[in-house]
């Protein structure tokens, strides 16, 4: 842990805040995508590599759905533990605590990361993986490092806009847990972070 990763996960966690405390959700999706632009473009501790940083113009979105955002109830599920091997962070326990039910897209396992400090834990893989966004899935919420759009009375907001790739998608220096099976959608969803034309590496 260096002083600049410090900083860097305190800024995630404030654009986050922000997020939840805006009015309207579309104005906080859009202050989301200023926020992680300016990380991605100048923090020592972006996860893009050196030539990738060197011609970044900003993180390509698609624009933003209201309809793919959902209050969503966290449904009992059976008690499931896996443990994710990274090829840097050693195996990653995650213990499912339920589902969640988005609309006519489907149900996607909810997981509480196991470690120190804990945390909730949501990936997604849909149609769009290999194609327009990266092929092991992105993750939408993953609250140990501040990605949470809020809860509340037994429900997640879960406003799949704000999908994002995980650091792998960026530089191959970087491992990630990718989504397993109970967070695999077939549809395409066509929101949230894509993957330029050539990829970022």
């Amino acid at each position: 842990m260096t002083i600049s990763l410090l900083d860097w996960r305190r800024r995630v966690h404030d654009l986050y805040a922000a997020v939840r405390a805006a009015d309207d959700p579309a104005e906080g999706w859009a202050a989301w995508r200023r926020g992680r632009d300016e990380l991605f473009a100048g923090h020592p501790d972006s996860p893009l590599g050196t030539a990738a940083r060197a011609s970044f113009t900003g993180l390509p979105v698609a624009p933003y759905d209201p309809d793919l955002r959902f209050r969503a109830r966290v449904e009992d599920a059976p008690p499931q533990r896996l443990g994710l091997p990274t090829a840097d962070d050693g195996v990653v326990p995650l213990d499912r605590i339920g589902r969640v039910t988005l609309g006519d897209l489907g149900r996607l396992d909810v997981w509480w990361l196991a470690g120190y400090g804990g945390g909730v834990f949501l990936p997604l893989r849909d149609g769009s993986a290999g194609q327009d966004t990266y092929g092991g899935g992105r993750y939408v919420l993953d609250t140990v490092k501040g990605a949470d759009l809020g809860s509340a009375d037994g429900h997640l907001v879960v406003d799949l806009n704000f999908a994002y790739h995980p650091s792998c998608t960026y530089d191959p220096r970087w491992s990630c847990p990718l989504p397993q099976e109970g967070n695999r959608l077939d549809p395409v969803v066509a929101a949230g972070e894509q993957l330029p034309a050539d990829g970022w590496y």
